[in-house]
């Protein structure tokens, strides 16, 4: 893999800044520095420091973004922007896609990732993965319209949504898990009980919560400890 490459899928640099950062003696392998980004190296065997610090290379990358309002969960869109552009150019070039899609106006976490085989184990219906999220809603839940949330209330489809966990923080507030992913479901579960979500935002999904301190519109790349969540949850061949 050319050097450049490497600095690139790892999202530490784009290719120009590679060169710049090369010309500047900041990028070493091995110890020694280098100063042709061309120069093939190998990720698994060779050592490559940028400023001294070590840059360890996967061969699928995943990061978690916490979604502002307005932007679409896809790749490419001719009318909308698409989350992908929150990221930087180099990064949107290495094949990421959003494992599970957040409505335009549901904010929260989301996960990326150029995984296609764990995400599509993920998104599996059959795998009931857990989706978490916080929500206010324009009238009060009556015990009643929780207990039906809680149960499985009818969406319109084949059969009734599945048994769903709901907090309340309020009479209009609270968090909701479910282990499905139907089109705009939180939104028509609270219409099945007569009500009406007014803010939705993603908390946690499969293991893993939105992480606190970061900002809406920013992203990070997940921890090794939450790729291991994700990875543990998919068994082996």
């Amino acid at each position: 893999m050319r050097l450049d490459k490497f600095l690139s899928e790892t999202g530490t640099l784009s290719r120009s800044e590679s060169k710049k950062a090369a010309k500047s003696g900041r990028i070493c392998i091995n110890g020694l520095p280098v100063r042709d980004t061309s120069l093939h190296i190998s990720p698994e065997s060779d050592k490559v420091t940028l400023d001294g610090a070590e840059i360890k290379y996967s061969r699928y990358t995943y990061i978690m973004l916490n979604k502002p309002d307005g932007l679409v969960s896809a790749t490419e869109d001719e009318r909308e922007e698409t989350v992908l552009s929150l990221l930087p150019e180099n990064l949107q070039k290495i094949g990421l896609f959003p494992c599970g899609r957040l409505d335009k106006n549901t904010l929260g976490l989301l996960l990326l990732t150029n995984n296609g085989e764990l995400a599509h184990y993920m998104l599996s219906p059959s795998r009931h993965v857990e989706k978490t999220y916080r929500f206010e809603c324009a009238s009060p839940l009556s015990q009643e319209d929780v207990n039906l949330l809680c149960r499985g209330v009818d969406i319109g489809e084949k059969s009734s949504t599945r048994e769903a966990k709901v907090t309340l923080f309020s009479p209009a507030s609270g968090e909701i898990t479910v282990t499905e992913g139907k089109f705009h479901q939180i939104k028509r579960m609270f219409l099945a009980v007569e009500n009406k979500i007014t803010f939705l935002e993603r908390t946690a999904f499969a293991g893993i919560p939105l992480d606190a301190s970061l900002p809406r519109g920013e992203w990070r790349f997940l921890t090794e400890e939450e790729i291991s969540i994700i990875e543990k949850s998919k068994p082996t061949k």
